[in-house]
Protein backbone atom coordinates (compact mmCIF):
# COMPACT_ATOMS: atom_id res chain seq x y z
CA UNK A 1 0.00 0.00 0.00
CA UNK A 2 3.04 2.45 0.68
CA UNK A 3 4.69 1.51 -2.67
CA UNK A 4 1.05 2.45 -4.46
CA UNK A 5 1.02 5.64 -1.91
CA UNK A 6 3.95 6.92 -3.06
CA UNK A 7 3.46 6.06 -7.29
CA UNK A 8 0.63 8.42 -6.72
CA UNK A 9 3.12 11.34 -5.27
CA UNK A 10 4.56 10.70 -8.01
CA UNK A 11 2.14 10.74 -10.45
CA UNK A 12 0.83 14.20 -8.69
CA UNK A 13 4.23 15.77 -9.02
CA UNK A 14 4.41 14.86 -12.66
CA UNK A 15 1.09 16.81 -12.74
CA UNK A 16 1.72 19.61 -10.80
CA UNK A 17 4.71 20.14 -12.95
CA UNK A 18 3.30 19.90 -16.05
CA UNK A 19 0.80 22.53 -14.86
CA UNK A 20 3.30 24.70 -14.18
CA UNK A 21 4.66 24.62 -17.35
CA UNK A 22 1.37 24.79 -19.17
CA UNK A 23 2.19 28.63 -18.09
CA UNK A 24 4.32 29.35 -20.31
CA UNK A 25 4.10 28.66 -24.65
CA UNK A 26 7.61 28.08 -24.51
CA UNK A 27 7.27 24.82 -22.05
CA UNK A 28 3.85 24.10 -22.75
CA UNK A 29 4.36 21.11 -25.07
CA UNK A 30 7.14 19.86 -22.36
CA UNK A 31 4.48 20.34 -19.61
CA UNK A 32 1.44 18.70 -21.63
CA UNK A 33 3.65 15.64 -22.20
CA UNK A 34 5.18 15.13 -18.51
CA UNK A 35 1.11 15.88 -17.24
CA UNK A 36 0.31 13.27 -19.66
CA UNK A 37 3.16 10.81 -18.30
CA UNK A 38 1.87 11.42 -14.55
CA UNK A 39 -1.53 10.22 -15.90
CA UNK A 40 -0.77 7.28 -17.19
CA UNK A 41 1.33 5.90 -14.35
CA UNK A 42 -1.88 7.14 -12.11
CA UNK A 43 -3.85 4.81 -14.31
CA UNK A 44 -1.38 1.68 -14.26
CA UNK A 45 -0.95 2.12 -10.53
CA UNK A 46 -4.88 2.29 -10.38
CA UNK A 47 -5.44 -1.18 -12.29
CA UNK A 48 -2.37 -2.58 -10.29
CA UNK A 49 -3.75 -1.72 -6.89
CA UNK A 50 -5.68 -4.94 -4.61
CA UNK A 51 -9.14 -3.79 -4.32
CA UNK A 52 -11.67 -5.77 -1.95
CA UNK A 53 -14.27 -7.86 -3.72
CA UNK A 54 -12.22 -7.23 -6.92
CA UNK A 55 -13.97 -9.66 -9.94
CA UNK A 56 -11.37 -9.03 -12.35
CA UNK A 57 -12.80 -7.22 -14.61
CA UNK A 58 -9.31 -6.57 -16.64
CA UNK A 59 -10.52 -7.11 -19.86
CA UNK A 60 -13.44 -4.89 -19.88
CA UNK A 61 -10.83 -1.78 -18.56
CA UNK A 62 -7.59 -2.87 -21.16
CA UNK A 63 -10.45 -2.43 -23.91
CA UNK A 64 -11.81 0.87 -22.55
CA UNK A 65 -8.30 2.12 -22.54
CA UNK A 66 -7.54 0.96 -25.82
CA UNK A 67 -11.16 2.48 -27.36
CA UNK A 68 -10.48 5.70 -25.84
CA UNK A 69 -6.77 6.22 -26.81
CA UNK A 70 -8.05 5.15 -30.38
CA UNK A 71 -10.41 7.86 -30.58
CA UNK A 72 -8.19 10.59 -28.59
CA UNK A 73 -5.77 9.70 -31.04
CA UNK A 74 -7.98 10.52 -34.16
CA UNK A 75 -9.20 13.65 -33.44
CA UNK A 76 -5.75 14.78 -32.62
CA UNK A 77 -4.76 14.08 -35.75
CA UNK A 78 -7.98 15.24 -38.30
CA UNK A 79 -9.00 18.23 -36.13
CA UNK A 80 -7.54 21.01 -37.43
CA UNK A 81 -6.04 24.03 -34.98
CA UNK A 82 -9.20 26.00 -35.55
CA UNK A 83 -11.42 23.80 -34.35
CA UNK A 84 -9.27 23.34 -31.58
CA UNK A 85 -11.96 25.25 -28.59
CA UNK A 86 -14.45 23.27 -30.01
CA UNK A 87 -12.38 20.12 -29.28
CA UNK A 88 -11.51 20.85 -26.14
CA UNK A 89 -15.54 21.90 -25.20
CA UNK A 90 -15.87 18.13 -26.04
CA UNK A 91 -13.11 16.46 -24.46
CA UNK A 92 -14.33 18.56 -20.83
CA UNK A 93 -18.05 17.40 -21.20
CA UNK A 94 -16.84 13.00 -21.55
CA UNK A 95 -14.91 14.65 -18.66
CA UNK A 96 -18.19 15.48 -16.87
CA UNK A 97 -19.87 12.12 -18.10
CA UNK A 98 -17.52 10.31 -16.72
CA UNK A 99 -18.22 11.69 -12.97
CA UNK A 100 -22.01 10.96 -13.71
CA UNK A 101 -20.97 7.59 -14.78
CA UNK A 102 -18.95 7.35 -11.45
CA UNK A 103 -21.65 8.90 -9.21
CA UNK A 104 -25.00 7.52 -10.45
CA UNK A 105 -23.15 3.74 -10.20
CA UNK A 106 -22.32 4.68 -6.31
CA UNK A 107 -25.72 6.15 -5.66
CA UNK A 108 -27.38 2.96 -5.98
CA UNK A 109 -24.87 1.24 -3.73
CA UNK A 110 -25.48 2.92 -1.03
CA UNK A 111 -27.03 1.17 2.17
CA UNK A 112 -28.23 2.30 5.66
CA UNK A 113 -24.34 2.46 6.86
CA UNK A 114 -23.26 5.16 4.24
CA UNK A 115 -22.54 7.90 5.75
CA UNK A 116 -23.77 11.50 5.26
CA UNK A 117 -20.55 13.12 4.13
CA UNK A 118 -20.26 10.26 1.54
CA UNK A 119 -23.94 10.71 0.26
CA UNK A 120 -23.73 14.36 0.15
CA UNK A 121 -20.24 14.18 -2.09
CA UNK A 122 -21.67 11.82 -4.52
CA UNK A 123 -24.61 13.71 -5.43
CA UNK A 124 -22.50 16.84 -5.64
CA UNK A 125 -20.22 14.97 -8.05
CA UNK A 126 -23.52 13.80 -9.54
CA UNK A 127 -24.96 17.44 -10.25
CA UNK A 128 -21.67 19.24 -10.83
CA UNK A 129 -20.72 16.61 -13.50
CA UNK A 130 -23.82 16.67 -15.04
CA UNK A 131 -23.72 19.99 -15.42
CA UNK A 132 -20.38 20.31 -17.24
CA UNK A 133 -21.45 17.54 -19.41
CA UNK A 134 -24.50 19.14 -21.14
CA UNK A 135 -22.82 22.34 -21.13
CA UNK A 136 -20.18 21.86 -22.49
CA UNK A 137 -22.09 20.16 -25.23
CA UNK A 138 -24.03 23.19 -25.75
CA UNK A 139 -20.79 25.18 -25.47
CA UNK A 140 -19.34 22.97 -28.19
CA UNK A 141 -22.89 23.59 -30.61
CA UNK A 142 -22.39 27.19 -30.15
CA UNK A 143 -18.71 26.84 -31.37
CA UNK A 144 -19.65 25.71 -34.21
CA UNK A 145 -22.47 27.31 -34.90
CA UNK A 146 -24.94 24.95 -34.60
CA UNK A 147 -26.28 26.14 -31.62
CA UNK A 148 -27.97 29.76 -31.21
CA UNK A 149 -28.78 31.83 -27.77
CA UNK A 150 -31.66 31.54 -26.13
CA UNK A 151 -32.80 34.57 -24.36
CA UNK A 152 -36.17 35.26 -22.51
CA UNK A 153 -37.16 37.60 -19.72
CA UNK A 154 -37.50 34.41 -17.80
CA UNK A 155 -34.21 33.21 -18.37
CA UNK A 156 -32.71 33.30 -14.89
CA UNK A 157 -35.95 32.90 -13.21
CA UNK A 158 -36.27 29.37 -15.22
CA UNK A 159 -32.05 28.79 -14.31
CA UNK A 160 -32.84 29.78 -10.71
CA UNK A 161 -35.83 27.21 -10.17
CA UNK A 162 -34.19 24.30 -11.71
CA UNK A 163 -31.06 24.98 -9.32
CA UNK A 164 -33.88 24.95 -6.45
CA UNK A 165 -35.60 21.97 -7.38
CA UNK A 166 -32.28 19.53 -7.67
CA UNK A 167 -30.63 20.94 -4.54
CA UNK A 168 -33.99 20.27 -2.50
CA UNK A 169 -34.24 16.84 -4.26
CA UNK A 170 -30.59 16.45 -3.15
CA UNK A 171 -30.70 17.00 0.19
CA UNK A 172 -33.62 15.08 0.46
CA UNK A 173 -32.27 12.17 -0.84
CA UNK A 174 -29.26 12.08 1.38
CA UNK A 175 -31.69 12.78 4.77
CA UNK A 176 -34.43 10.01 3.62
CA UNK A 177 -32.11 8.14 1.49
CA UNK A 178 -34.39 4.93 1.37
CA UNK A 179 -37.78 6.66 0.47
CA UNK A 180 -37.46 6.43 -3.57
CA UNK A 181 -35.15 4.99 -5.33
CA UNK A 182 -36.11 6.64 -8.90
CA UNK A 183 -34.86 9.78 -7.01
CA UNK A 184 -31.82 9.70 -8.08
CA UNK A 185 -32.25 9.58 -11.73
CA UNK A 186 -34.48 11.98 -11.04
CA UNK A 187 -31.69 14.16 -9.75
CA UNK A 188 -29.52 13.31 -12.89
CA UNK A 189 -32.32 14.24 -15.68
CA UNK A 190 -32.42 18.05 -13.51
CA UNK A 191 -29.04 18.17 -13.51
CA UNK A 192 -28.41 17.61 -17.08
CA UNK A 193 -31.13 19.93 -17.81
CA UNK A 194 -29.84 22.62 -16.21
CA UNK A 195 -26.83 22.16 -17.90
CA UNK A 196 -28.33 22.64 -20.92
CA UNK A 197 -30.20 25.83 -19.68
CA UNK A 198 -27.30 27.35 -17.86
CA UNK A 199 -24.85 27.85 -21.03
CA UNK A 200 -28.26 28.29 -23.85
CA UNK A 201 -28.61 31.93 -22.90
CA UNK A 202 -24.80 33.16 -22.58
CA UNK A 203 -23.37 35.23 -25.15
CA UNK A 204 -21.10 33.85 -27.93
CA UNK A 205 -18.54 36.18 -27.42
CA UNK A 206 -18.69 35.02 -23.34
CA UNK A 207 -17.63 31.60 -24.63
CA UNK A 208 -13.82 31.81 -23.92
CA UNK A 209 -14.78 32.26 -19.71
CA UNK A 210 -17.51 29.98 -20.30
CA UNK A 211 -15.30 26.61 -21.59
CA UNK A 212 -12.73 27.70 -18.61
CA UNK A 213 -15.78 27.69 -16.01
CA UNK A 214 -16.77 24.68 -17.28
CA UNK A 215 -13.91 22.90 -17.09
CA UNK A 216 -13.11 24.13 -13.21
CA UNK A 217 -16.48 21.78 -12.87
CA UNK A 218 -15.04 18.98 -14.36
CA UNK A 219 -12.16 19.59 -12.10
CA UNK A 220 -14.57 19.80 -9.31
CA UNK A 221 -16.54 16.97 -10.03
CA UNK A 222 -13.63 14.61 -10.47
CA UNK A 223 -11.80 15.98 -7.04
CA UNK A 224 -15.61 14.98 -5.59
CA UNK A 225 -15.43 11.77 -7.17
CA UNK A 226 -11.83 10.99 -5.52
CA UNK A 227 -13.21 11.70 -2.56
CA UNK A 228 -15.65 9.03 -3.33
CA UNK A 229 -13.17 6.48 -3.73
CA UNK A 230 -10.69 7.40 -1.32
CA UNK A 231 -8.04 8.09 -4.94
CA UNK A 232 -5.73 10.40 -3.98
CA UNK A 233 -4.50 11.20 -7.70
CA UNK A 234 -7.91 11.51 -8.55
CA UNK A 235 -8.96 13.95 -5.63
CA UNK A 236 -5.02 16.24 -6.24
CA UNK A 237 -5.71 16.04 -10.35
CA UNK A 238 -9.56 17.59 -9.44
CA UNK A 239 -8.33 20.04 -7.15
CA UNK A 240 -5.74 21.16 -9.76
CA UNK A 241 -8.13 21.80 -12.23
CA UNK A 242 -10.70 23.09 -10.68
CA UNK A 243 -8.69 25.77 -9.41
CA UNK A 244 -6.56 26.63 -11.89
CA UNK A 245 -9.81 26.94 -14.10
CA UNK A 246 -11.50 28.49 -11.66
CA UNK A 247 -8.32 31.12 -11.52
CA UNK A 248 -8.37 31.60 -15.25
CA UNK A 249 -11.91 32.59 -15.21
CA UNK A 250 -11.82 35.32 -13.06
CA UNK A 251 -8.90 36.58 -14.73
CA UNK A 252 -10.72 36.41 -18.10
CA UNK A 253 -13.08 38.41 -16.76
CA UNK A 254 -11.03 40.88 -15.25
CA UNK A 255 -9.42 41.14 -18.89
CA UNK A 256 -13.17 41.37 -20.10
CA UNK A 257 -14.00 44.20 -17.23
CA UNK A 258 -16.82 41.97 -16.20
CA UNK A 259 -17.95 40.10 -13.44
CA UNK A 260 -18.45 36.25 -13.66
CA UNK A 261 -22.72 37.33 -12.50
CA UNK A 262 -23.13 39.44 -15.50
CA UNK A 263 -21.53 36.72 -18.36
CA UNK A 264 -23.79 33.65 -16.67
CA UNK A 265 -27.27 35.89 -17.01
CA UNK A 266 -26.58 36.43 -20.43
CA UNK A 267 -23.30 38.23 -21.56
CA UNK A 268 -23.67 39.83 -24.72
CA UNK A 269 -24.53 39.15 -27.99
CA UNK A 270 -25.39 38.96 -31.51
CA UNK A 271 -28.51 41.58 -30.21
CA UNK A 272 -26.02 43.94 -28.95
CA UNK A 273 -25.93 47.61 -30.49
CA UNK A 274 -24.26 50.86 -29.14
CA UNK A 275 -24.13 54.80 -29.58
CA UNK A 276 -21.69 54.10 -32.88
CA UNK A 277 -23.71 51.78 -34.41
CA UNK A 278 -26.15 53.57 -35.98
CA UNK A 279 -23.61 56.59 -37.14
CA UNK A 280 -22.72 56.67 -40.47
CA UNK A 281 -19.05 55.60 -41.58
CA UNK A 282 -16.51 56.22 -44.44
CA UNK A 283 -14.34 53.38 -44.63
CA UNK A 284 -11.18 53.94 -46.65
CA UNK A 285 -10.19 50.96 -48.05
CA UNK A 286 -6.45 49.77 -48.80
CA UNK A 287 -4.51 48.71 -51.80
CA UNK A 288 -2.44 45.63 -51.62
CA UNK A 289 0.56 47.44 -53.27
CA UNK A 290 0.29 50.54 -51.01
CA UNK A 291 -0.12 48.25 -47.88
CA UNK A 292 2.97 46.31 -48.64
CA UNK A 293 5.24 49.88 -49.34
CA UNK A 294 3.91 50.99 -46.39
CA UNK A 295 4.70 47.56 -44.30
CA UNK A 296 7.91 47.28 -46.19
CA UNK A 297 9.68 50.33 -44.94
CA UNK A 298 8.56 50.56 -41.43
CA UNK A 299 10.52 50.45 -38.83
CA UNK A 300 7.98 48.28 -36.12
CA UNK A 301 5.13 46.16 -37.42
CA UNK A 302 2.54 44.94 -35.13
CA UNK A 303 0.48 41.89 -35.91
CA UNK A 304 -2.96 41.88 -34.10
CA UNK A 305 -4.39 38.32 -34.68
CA UNK A 306 -7.94 36.89 -34.01
CA UNK A 307 -10.39 34.37 -34.64
CA UNK A 308 -10.46 35.55 -38.66
CA UNK A 309 -6.61 34.14 -38.45
CA UNK A 310 -7.82 30.72 -37.28
CA UNK A 311 -10.63 30.40 -39.65
CA UNK A 312 -8.26 31.33 -42.50
CA UNK A 313 -5.57 29.55 -41.55
CA UNK A 314 -3.31 31.65 -41.87
CA UNK A 315 -0.73 31.59 -38.65
CA UNK A 316 1.66 30.10 -41.30
CA UNK A 317 1.94 32.84 -44.19
CA UNK A 318 2.06 35.40 -41.51
CA UNK A 319 4.91 33.40 -39.94
CA UNK A 320 6.00 33.68 -43.54
CA UNK A 321 5.37 37.53 -43.89
CA UNK A 322 6.86 37.81 -40.54
CA UNK A 323 10.23 36.74 -41.89
CA UNK A 324 10.22 38.93 -45.33
CA UNK A 325 10.01 41.75 -42.87
CA UNK A 326 12.44 40.56 -40.43
CA UNK A 327 14.51 39.95 -43.33
CA UNK A 328 14.70 43.38 -44.73
CA UNK A 329 15.29 44.90 -41.27
CA UNK A 330 11.52 45.65 -39.90
CA UNK A 331 10.72 44.72 -36.47
CA UNK A 332 7.61 42.66 -36.15
CA UNK A 333 5.74 41.50 -33.01
CA UNK A 334 2.69 39.94 -32.00
CA UNK A 335 0.55 41.61 -29.81
CA UNK A 336 -2.00 39.17 -28.01
CA UNK A 337 -5.32 39.65 -25.92
CA UNK A 338 -5.93 36.92 -23.25
CA UNK A 339 -9.45 36.39 -24.90
CA UNK A 340 -8.51 36.66 -28.38
CA UNK A 341 -10.68 33.82 -30.54
CA UNK A 342 -12.58 31.36 -29.29
CA UNK A 343 -10.48 29.59 -25.86
CA UNK A 344 -7.61 30.87 -23.46
CA UNK A 345 -4.74 31.14 -25.45
CA UNK A 346 -5.95 30.14 -28.92
CA UNK A 347 -3.55 32.50 -30.95
CA UNK A 348 -0.29 31.39 -28.67
CA UNK A 349 -1.19 27.85 -29.88
CA UNK A 350 -1.94 28.93 -33.49
CA UNK A 351 1.59 30.95 -33.75
CA UNK A 352 3.16 28.13 -31.76
CA UNK A 353 2.03 26.07 -34.32
CA UNK A 354 3.45 27.96 -36.93
CA UNK A 355 6.95 27.97 -34.98
CA UNK A 356 6.51 32.18 -34.33
CA UNK A 357 9.31 32.47 -31.57
CA UNK A 358 7.92 33.14 -28.33
CA UNK A 359 9.84 36.39 -27.57
CA UNK A 360 7.17 37.78 -30.03
CA UNK A 361 4.30 37.64 -28.53
CA UNK A 362 3.48 40.31 -26.54
CA UNK A 363 1.04 40.51 -24.01
CA UNK A 364 -1.54 43.15 -23.81
CA UNK A 365 -0.55 45.83 -21.27
CA UNK A 366 3.30 45.36 -22.98
CA UNK A 367 1.61 45.56 -26.10
CA UNK A 368 -0.29 48.93 -25.40
CA UNK A 369 2.91 50.06 -24.43
CA UNK A 370 4.78 49.42 -28.11
CA UNK A 371 1.72 50.88 -30.59
CA UNK A 372 3.20 54.31 -29.75
CA UNK A 373 6.43 52.92 -31.50
CA UNK A 374 4.58 51.34 -34.30
CA UNK A 375 4.58 52.38 -37.82
CA UNK A 376 1.91 49.90 -38.61
CA UNK A 377 -0.62 47.74 -36.63
CA UNK A 378 -1.83 44.88 -38.51
CA UNK A 379 -5.10 43.55 -37.30
CA UNK A 380 -5.87 39.95 -38.89
CA UNK A 381 -9.03 39.19 -38.19
CA UNK A 382 -9.76 40.52 -34.85
CA UNK A 383 -12.50 42.82 -34.06
CA UNK A 384 -14.09 43.10 -30.00
CA UNK A 385 -10.29 42.82 -28.63
CA UNK A 386 -9.47 46.20 -30.49
CA UNK A 387 -12.51 47.96 -30.38
CA UNK A 388 -12.38 51.46 -28.89
CA UNK A 389 -15.74 51.77 -28.06
CA UNK A 390 -14.76 49.46 -25.19
CA UNK A 391 -12.65 52.73 -23.73
CA UNK A 392 -14.96 56.37 -25.22
CA UNK A 393 -18.07 54.42 -25.25
CA UNK A 394 -20.34 53.71 -22.08
CA UNK A 395 -23.15 52.60 -23.96
CA UNK A 396 -21.46 50.20 -25.38
CA UNK A 397 -21.63 46.40 -24.15
CA UNK A 398 -17.72 46.33 -23.78
CA UNK A 399 -17.51 49.49 -22.12
CA UNK A 400 -14.69 48.91 -19.52
CA UNK A 401 -13.16 46.26 -21.42
CA UNK A 402 -9.20 46.58 -21.72
CA UNK A 403 -8.30 46.71 -25.32
CA UNK A 404 -5.59 46.59 -27.48
CA UNK A 405 -5.03 50.42 -28.08
CA UNK A 406 -3.82 49.93 -31.72
CA UNK A 407 -5.27 53.67 -32.58
CA UNK A 408 -1.66 55.11 -30.85
CA UNK A 409 0.12 53.45 -34.01
CA UNK A 410 1.05 55.36 -37.02
CA UNK A 411 -0.98 53.28 -39.35
CA UNK A 412 -3.73 50.77 -38.69
CA UNK A 413 -4.62 48.07 -41.57
CA UNK A 414 -7.47 45.71 -40.87
CA UNK A 415 -7.65 42.30 -43.07
CA UNK A 416 -11.50 41.33 -43.39
CA UNK A 417 -13.55 39.63 -45.43
CA UNK A 418 -16.45 42.05 -45.12
CA UNK A 419 -17.67 45.08 -43.19
CA UNK A 420 -19.81 42.01 -41.23
CA UNK A 421 -19.42 42.05 -37.10
CA UNK A 422 -17.56 40.31 -35.27
CA UNK A 423 -18.66 37.30 -33.09
CA UNK A 424 -20.43 39.14 -30.70
CA UNK A 425 -22.44 41.19 -33.32
CA UNK A 426 -20.76 44.67 -31.69
CA UNK A 427 -19.77 47.19 -34.18
CA UNK A 428 -16.29 48.47 -34.49
CA UNK A 429 -15.95 52.34 -34.70
CA UNK A 430 -11.93 51.26 -35.37
CA UNK A 431 -13.08 50.27 -39.02
CA UNK A 432 -13.98 53.96 -39.70
CA UNK A 433 -10.91 55.81 -37.62
CA UNK A 434 -8.84 58.09 -39.86
CA UNK A 435 -5.74 55.87 -39.31
CA UNK A 436 -7.87 52.55 -40.35
CA UNK A 437 -7.82 51.37 -43.86
CA UNK A 438 -9.16 48.17 -44.63
CA UNK A 439 -7.71 45.57 -46.82
CA UNK A 440 -10.76 43.34 -47.70
CA UNK A 441 -10.07 39.17 -48.69
CA UNK A 442 -9.46 36.15 -47.02
CA UNK A 443 -6.88 36.68 -44.12
CA UNK A 444 -4.71 34.01 -45.82
CA UNK A 445 -4.97 35.07 -49.71
CA UNK A 446 -3.93 38.20 -48.54
CA UNK A 447 -0.82 37.55 -46.53
CA UNK A 448 0.10 35.54 -49.29
CA UNK A 449 -0.24 38.65 -51.81
CA UNK A 450 1.36 41.23 -49.20
CA UNK A 451 4.33 39.03 -48.86
CA UNK A 452 5.18 38.25 -52.98
CA UNK A 453 5.20 42.11 -52.96
CA UNK A 454 7.24 43.03 -50.40
CA UNK A 455 9.42 40.28 -51.68
CA UNK A 456 9.56 41.81 -54.90
CA UNK A 457 10.72 45.17 -54.18
CA UNK A 458 14.40 43.97 -53.60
Amino acid sequence: MENIDLLYIVSTVLLIIGLRKLSSPATARKGNILAAYGMALAIVVTILSPIEGDHGNYLLIIAAIVLGSVIGLIFSKKVEMTAMPELVSLFNGFGGACAVCISIIEVYKFNASTSIGIAATTYLALFVGGIAFTGSLVAYGKLTGKVKDWRGAFASYFNLIWLIVCVGLIVYQIIFPAQNEWLPLVVLAISLVYGLTFVLPIGGADMPVVISLLNAFTGIAAALAGMVYDNMVMLLGGILVGSSGTILTVLMCEAMNRSLFSVIIGGFGSTATSAVADEEGVVKEASLVDTAIMMRYAQNVMVIPGYGMAVAQAQKICKDLDKSLSERGVNVHYAIHPVAGRMPGHMNVLLAEADVPYNKLIDLDDANEMFKDSDVSLVVGANDVVNPAAMDDPSSPIYGMPVLEILHSKNVIVLKRSMNKGYSGIENPLFFHDKTKMLFGDAKSSLELLNTEIKGMD
